[in-house]
């Protein structure tokens, strides 16, 4: 029997995926719940697992391409014998089967093909397996072992299908005693990425097509535009915050963390700025999950959740939020990490901006712009001059649900909060 590997839909606003690598070569055999293929979704890369036993017979969507949610990518054949007649068969589909895949390899030198794009010759290398995007290839149960342990993934030789590395790669590391392990440094949350840091350099007149993350976000941004929204500025003095956040941030919070734990225990208050539209009427929401806008490295943003943040400690929160980001730039995130928020909050303060306006998320009913956080000269409440620390807030609300005096008793609470009762956020 012939079956068909189709392109999942791994999320639920999924409509074609590009395939990373094929874990799998034509004529290897497969066991059902094997992976056989990495798929980059909308903002994230996941394995893709046979639904079958058999052999995989043919390739119809190498690697690199894009395919449709729901078109074949490839056929399995539950006998060796059968590999002809499917590879017969993707031929009457019209599809140009692969009947072999280069092992992974590892880039060796990049030339010009003079149409605007570079192509790559690669060369063997004993190290890991990469991906085109540089991921390394390796199993889910190798790359939780490997973080439980800072091992770097790329120092290891996977003796998996094509060099893929296995949990019983890393654990026969971590069985050797005469290897060393070095924990991998990243910098620290707090420490902001500059813009020229994430944005790729490229010529003057290159067109560079939109990745899949892009594209991702502009169909978002295109959704939203039918969204009827409205904007609402508050200022709010963040002095005590300011002091509470030099107290406790040795500790490994940050201020975007701050922020997001004040917002979700005043939507406690203000269920309705939690709820969003739907054609039956208002939807609330019994969880407050707070999605925070973070920036890709090579373009496009994704907006990681911290899921029941009015119910969870900051120090855990801060621990959350660092694995969720650094995760994302890997894009190592399932669906329900980066898709489940029920408000949003775009932090470009820590960039030094002022003040902007922030693009309502699809099925949310508001986000919060936080500015920079600034010493500004104001007048005290006996009439003299005074400094104070303040930064600017601006909501962006659908006004199919949430109207301006709900905003503005929502801004109000939540500056009481942060002016005169910060340190009931650690508690």
């Amino acid at each position: 029997m012939i079956r068909e590997l189709f392109m999942p839909a791994l999320s639920s606003t999924m409509t074609e995926g590009k395939i990373v690598s094929w874990v799998k070569s034509p004529g290897d055999k497969v066991a059902k719940g094997e992976t056989v293929l990495i798929v980059e979704s909308d903002k994230a890369d996941m394995d893709v697992e046979s639904f079958y036993d058999g052999y995989l017979a043919v390739i119809t969507v190498p690697a690199g391409e894009v395919a449709p949610v729901g078109s074949i990518i490839g056929l399995v054949a539950e006998t060796e014998a059968e590999i002809a007649e499917a590879q017969a068969k993707a031929k009457s589909l019209g599809a140009t089967p692969s009947s072999s895949v280069a092992p992974a390899t590892t880039p060796a030198a990049a030339t010009s093909n003079g149409s605007g794009t570079t192509s790559v010759a690669v060369a063997s290398s004993p190290s890991a397996p990469t991906a085109p995007t540089g991921r390394v290839i390796a199993s889910p149960r190798a790359r939780k072992l490997a973080k439980e342990h800072n091992i770097d993934l790329k120092t290891l030789k996977g003796t998996g299908p094509n060099g893929r590395i296995t949990a019983a790669d890393v654990e026969a590391l971590l069985g050797a005693p005469t290897v060393p392990i070095t924990p991998a440094v990243t910098p620290p949350a707090s420490v902001p990425t500059a813009p020229s840091a994430i944005a790729p350099v490229v010529a003057k007149e290159d067109l560079v097509p939109l990745t899949t993350l892009q594209n991702a976000v502009v169909r978002n941004m295109v959704a939203s535009l039918g969204i009827p929204d409205f904007h609402v500025a508050y200022t709010i003095t963040t002095d005590a915050l300011d002091q509470l956040y030099q107290q406790i941030k040795s500790k490994g919070v940050t201020m975007t963390v701050l922020l997001a734990k004040a917002i979700a225990l005043t939507l406690q208050k203000h269920p309705i700025m939690n709820a969003y539209y739907t054609e039956q009427g208002i939807q609330y929401r019994r969880d407050i999950n707070i999605a925070v806008a973070v920036a890709m490295p090579g373009g496009g943003l994704i907006t990681p959740v911290l899921k029941n943040a009015d119910q969870v400690d900051i120090y855990s929160l801060s621990r959350t939020w660092k694995d969720l980001v650094e995760r994302a730039r890997a894009k190592q995130l399932q669906p329900d990490e980066y898709s489940t928020g029920t408000f949003s909050l775009s932090n470009l303060g820590m960039f030094g901006v002022d003040f902007f306006d922030a693009i309502l998320t699809p099925g949310q009913g508001a986000i919060m712009a936080v500015g920079a956080s600034r010493p500004t000269v104001v007048a005290t409440e006996d009439g003299l001059l005074g400094v104070k620390r303040q930064m600017k807030v601006n909501l962006t609300c659908d006004h199919r649900v949430i109207y301006g005096a709900d905003a503005a008793a929502f801004l109000q609470d939540l500056a009481k909060l942060i002016e005169t009762n910060p340190q009931a956020l650690t508690l």
